[in-house]
């Protein structure tokens, strides 16, 4: 199959690459020309512009956004609309709100452009192993899709998720298990590391040792080995975690349906305490204390 793939980040390039791999035809376009020459080297076909990649495509076009969800998507697929025709496809494989999917797809249909949500998991090691994908729209438009989407992923990794908007959800949802449990790895490895027993743990081994057969055992784990072999006691790094939108997105699904999720929201929560030097929270805390019990404080 001939498909664009605009945006070629860390997740957008690799996938061009795979799919070059597989024998598709790549249209690949960035806002950088270095990494628009670079898949060019490596036997995409260079576009300059959205209108270049149009032009380079042949009906009925498909044009998949690797790009980061908000005002960029909401750019392009506005743009798409003005330069596609009836029957192409737009799909969204970024981490885009559902809801934003649904008016994207409304933006399109008064053109007649059809429009698929794909949540893509993999990271940078999709490119070996595959991208689990999660896709939304109409089912006959996604079946148009199944090459490339058999290509992209590992065996039984892609699944038609239901109408607009259910791919990005399921994404979002699975990004909000995934918050939950980094967060119960961390805090365990830091029980561990306050112990008696600290000094004397190798966490690289321990990590090892609980992917042969442990309930506990994941994909996860084998990255906190990697992590491990290269900073044993993690000192190279400072503990600032960012959210890229997931998390909360799952958390506000929550609250509209009124469905508890603690473990999430507390996992959430804990990469908004990540960021912040001696918070005003805990000095009223620390205050608090003193006031009502005489308790000892601290003086900055």
């Amino acid at each position: 199959m001939k498909i664009a793939i605009v945006g070629l980040g860390r997740m957008g390039m690799n996938m061009a690459r795979r799919l070059l791999q597989h024998g598709h035809q790549v249209v690949a376009f960035n806002r950088s020309a270095d990494k628009v020459r670079q898949i060019e080297s490596e036997g995409a076909i260079g576009a300059a512009s959205l209108e270049d990649v149009v032009k380079k495509l042949e009906g009925p076009r498909v044009v998949w956004l690797m790009l980061p969800a908000g005002r960029i998507v909401d750019e392009h697929v506005t743009a798409l609309a003005d330069l596609l025709e009836e029957g192409d496809i737009v799909v969204d494989g970024g981490n885009s709100y559902y809801k934003d999917d649904i008016k994207h797809a409304e933006e399109l249909e008064l053109k007649g452009i059809r429009y698929m949500d794909a949540g893509v998991s993999g990271g940078i090691w999709g490119l070996k192993i595959g991208y689990c994908t999660m896709v939304g729209g109409a089912r006959d438009v996604y079946e148009h899709l199944e090459p490339v989407l058999k290509s992209l992923a590992p065996v039984e990794g892609y699944l038609y998720c239901g109408p607009t908007g259910a791919g990005h959800f399921v994404k979002m949802v699975h990004n909000g298990i995934e918050y939950g449990m980094m967060a119960a790895y961390a805090e365990g490895f830091e029980i561990m590391s306050a112990s008696d027993y600290g000094t004397g743990f190798d966490f690289e081994k321990i990590s090892h040792l609980w992917n042969q057969g442990s309930v506990i055992r994941s994909w996860l784990l084998e990255l906190a080995e990697d992590a491990f072999k290269d900073d044993s006691d993690m000192s190279k790094l400072s503990g600032w975690v960012e959210d890229s939108g997931e998390g909360r997105w799952t958390l506000q699904q929550a609250i509209e349906t009124g469905v508890p999720a603690p473990v999430i929201a507390a996992s959430l929560f804990q990469r908004f305490r990540s960021r912040q030097d001696d918070p005003f929270s805990n000095r009223v805390l620390a205050a608090l204390r003193n006031k009502f019990g005489g308790h000892a404080v601290k003086k900055s």
